[in-house]
């Protein structure tokens, strides 16, 4: 037995036994990165928080408050400590998930967090989606036609879709589309007499009012996130239809195309079967980027829409001097921006065997 165990090993070679080994290696080396990425990002927002000249004690006690109520509030904040101990003071409560509480809302940061996040998810993810499903096979259509009308408009497409200002393509959009033809409905989440009838459960008001069968509350919110979200699924549509012609482009000219045609494939074969499955790989990296962006850069969407999202609640605590609320939501946007980069590397391990 001991022989035919060591004789197995030896037919398997010594990569068999190294595996376990190199596998714990990249696990602890994505963990450690992690972790650099965390402290990087914890100590960047947090020094920018306290450069900033927005005052946090004032925006407490107010600038009728007397001296020694201000420096009564200074050291209870503990301002008056070094810059690396008030650090160390933060991360300690980050790590017990305490964001500290809210000049603006009087609750805890995670609370606010946890109210707002999830209409700038539903959000993102809506304009991703519309993103992908148009904007894939646009660039597809587009690298196949090279030359012609199709690539030409795609191309002009994607130009105006990165040029064009999103609050000006907001407001224009409201006026035709709310205000003069009333085919959606105007700024907000919901109309006014639908709130708080829905039980929050995951925060996304599509899944939370299907799940309690008021469908009349789902059909209304689908009408509010429509135009916001077409409004920022432009961007993504066109910056994934652009990647996707690049990149179709350039499979496309590649002599393993050319063979298979010479071989009597299909056309369509030729491109979905092959070209398009050498791309995937490029495009998982290109639309978890695009929706990363989404969560982080709604901020003039969900300001021109009223949208209660993340955005509007940072940009809104910025402008009231609630630091704690600045930083809370800038680490959340980040980590999230980093778990779906992540996510996109695992994918990309999981759809080309090669990077295993």
């Amino acid at each position: 037995m001991a022989e035919s165990a060591s004789a197995r090993q030896e037919a398997a070679g010594p990569g068999a036994s190294s595996a376990p080994l190199s596998t714990l290696k990249a696990f602890a080396g994505v963990l450690f990165s992690l972790l650099l990425t965390f402290i990087g990002l914890t100590a960047i927002t947090f020094v920018i928080g306290r450069v900033m000249p927005a005052d946090p004690v004032l925006a407490i006690v107010g600038d009728r408050a007397s001296q020694e109520v201000y420096e009564q509030v200074y050291q209870q904040m503990g301002l008056d400590r070094p810059l690396y101990e008030q650090y160390w003071r933060y991360l300690m409560q980050l790590v017990q998930g305490d964001l500290g509480t809210s000049i603006m809302t009087a609750r805890p940061v995670m609370d606010d967090i946890l109210r707002f996040f999830p209409a700038t998810l539903e959000l993102a993810t809506i304009a991703t989606l519309l993103g992908i499903f148009l904007g894939i096979p646009m660039g597809v259509l587009a690298a196949v036609n090279h030359g012609r009308w199709p690539d030409h408009f795609v191309r002009i497409f994607g130009l105006l879709g990165y040029s064009v200002p999103v609050f000006w393509l907001g407001m224009v959009g409201l006026l035709i589309f709310y205000a003069n033809l009333g085919w959606v409905a105007g700024p907000g989440r919901l109309d006014v007499f639908f709130d708080d009838i829905v039980t929050p459960v995951t925060g996304v008001i599509l899944i939370d009012s299907a799940l309690e069968g008021e469908w009349e509350i789902f059909w209304n919110a689908i009408s509010h996130l429509i135009l916001p979200a077409a409004i920022l699924g432009t961007f993504a549509l066109a910056y994934i239809a652009r990647m996707t012609r690049s990149f179709m482009l350039d499979q496309l000219n590649q002599e393993y195309v050319l063979t298979a045609r010479v071989k009597g494939m299909s056309e369509g074969r030729v491109i979905w079967h092959h070209a398009f499955r050498n791309v995937q790989v490029q495009l998982i990296t290109i639309i978890g980027l695009t929706y990363a962006s989404l969560l982080e850069g709604s901020v003039l969407t969900e300001t021109v829409f009223s949208w209660p999202g993340i955005g509007q609640y940072i940009t809104r605590s910025l402008f009231n001097a609630d630091m704690n609320a600045v930083l809370g939501g800038t680490i959340v946007v980040g980590v999230c921006f980093v778990g779906i980069n992540m996510f996109s590397d695992l994918l990309y391990k999981l759809v080309d065997p090669r990077a295993r």
